[in-house]
């Protein structure tokens, strides 16, 4: 049976730049998908920690607005799609998604329709309030309210969609973080530490996925090293996703004295998506982007932030954030030689 070695960070706490200690772990949507995902392709999934601590969910990661239903977040996606001709001159940020109240564009939709709308009319009201919210950075229920954008709904009707998708996204994230505290590895996961080089080449692939963890305990880490190096070595997949890709500057030098993946395409989290984080407003000591650039990666980064971007190179596969789960999971499935249908 085909082996992953899930490397998920067990750090509960990350050093901000001005010294502060800040709670973190792992990005609960990134560790269950991919999980599942994997388990559902017949693959034998054994969670590792550096240190077989219990990882700890990130907080942040379980807020509401990381957990949108899939119809509510593929909604969203076609309105967006609307707002300019070409997608490269949409930059639709955190702030966008969360305090402007767009994750309730299907709902109000469905609200029109039962009105009378055809499906596609209720696409374009909702389409043309939500560029409206998006253009002027005005909530969804202010435009609504304005006689242009109205097209028949009432304040309660938009208020009350609105607070309903929250309510749903927070129940999606208690449910996921219940299915991760449910699942035996991660309650007790191995400790790296204690694997010998001989198990470490025992393992077809190794998984990481994100949230701010990985920065503390995934780096600069030499039992990290040695898988790498173990993987490598048999050019065996090595995947990440988000903030995981940080294990990579744990990897030695090869003989040419260049880093283990210098030239490699690769992706992770930009940047500019870590600057409307929550930790990144309060000031990150480092930034994994940057530093993966400057380690001597090919960076490659999707047309705008938040977008699904994947990046396969070699034995290498880089996912850059959330939204790039479900892709990066099936790349590896690919990689292996599974069968994504059945773990979709």
């Amino acid at each position: 049976m085909t082996r992953i070695a899930y490397l998920v960070s067990s750090a509960s706490e990350i050093t901000l730049a001005d010294g502060t200690k800040h709670p973190t772990g792992y990005f609960a949507e990134e560790a269950l998908k991919p999980y599942d995902r994997f388990v559902a392709a017949g693959f034998d999934v054994v969670v590792i920690t550096p240190d077989g601590t219990a990882p700890t969910a990130d907080p942040y990661g379980l807020s509401w607005f990381f957990h949108y239903p899939d119809a509510d977040k593929d909604y969203l996606d076609s309105v967006v799609r609307t707002f300019a001709v070409d997608p490269d001159d949409i930059r639709f940020t955190l702030h966008h998604s969360t305090e402007l109240g767009l994750a309730a564009s299907r709902r109000l939709a469905d609200i029109l329709q039962a009105k009378g709308l055809s499906r596609g009319d209720a696409h374009a009201a909702i389409s043309k309030a939500a560029k409206a919210a998006w253009r002027q950075d005005r909530p969804l229920t202010e435009v609504l309210a304005d006689e242009e954008y109205a097209a028949g709904l009432s304040q309660p009707e938009v208020q009350g969609a609105i607070a309903a998708q929250r309510r749903d996204s927070e129940q999606l994230a208690a449910s996921r973080k219940a299915q991760l505290d449910a699942i035996a590895g991660f309650r007790q996961p191995l400790d790296l530490r204690t694997l010998s080089d001989e198990d470490l080449a025992g393992f077809d692939a190794v998984f990481a996925p994100g949230g701010h963890g990985p920065m503390v305990d995934l780096v600069d880490n030499a039992d990290v090293a040695r898988l790498l190096v173990a993987l490598n070595e048999r050019t065996a997949p090595i995947a990440s996703l988000c903030h995981g890709p940080a294990l990579l500057l744990s990897a030695p030098e090869r003989s040419d004295g260049q880093w283990l993946f210098d030239g490699y395409r690769m992706t992770c989290f930009t940047d500019e998506e870590e600057d409307q984080t929550e930790p990144g407003r309060l000031g990150l000591p480092w930034y994994v982007d940057t530093a993966l650039k400057n380690a001597g990666a090919v960076f490659d980064d999707g047309p705008s932030a938040w977008v699904s971007h994947v990046v396969a190179d070699r034995n290498l596969v880089t996912g850059q954030n959330p939204g790039s789960t479900e892709a990066v999971a099936d790349a590896l499935i690919k990689a292996l030689g599974g069968n994504v249908a059945k773990a979709a």
